[in-house]
């Protein structure tokens, strides 16, 4: 039995930049299939159709690594108007239950011991 409490999530990788560029220019960029596979190809994409979208606003993609044990991931992306350019975050959250939970021989809180 696990008399561990539940760990937290694992935190979210989160970046902002300030581009010089309409919003509208930026969402087409991670929007458009033949404009986003420039940069993030299928290949990198559990499923190259958005898991969900919010046009002109957000955009979210299922990521597979493509070595063992291929984790899964969801990256977000946000754009909002900022001035005369945009502001994209970008959000890549680790969603794989294999790597939220301990190990599998982890069954007790961790002790210090003298050497």
């Amino acid at each position: 039995m696990n008399d561990r409490e539940a760990e937290p999530p694992t935190p979210n990788l989160t970046f902002e930049y300030e581009l010089d560029a309409r919003p509208e220019t930026v969402w087409r960029a991670i929007s458009v299939p033949a404009y986003r596979r420039k940069w993030l190809p299928d290949a990198d994409l559990a499923e190259p159709e958005p898991i969900a979208a919010t046009p002109g606003a957000e955009v979210r993609y299922r990521l597979r690594d493509d070595a063992p044990p291929f984790l899964e991931s969801v990256v977000t992306f946000q754009v909002e108007p900022n001035g005369d350019g945009a502001r994209l975050r970008i959000i890549h959250q680790l969603t794989d239950a294999r790597v939220m939970r301990g190990a599998a021989n982890d069954n007790c809180s961790a002790v210090m011991r003298a050497a």
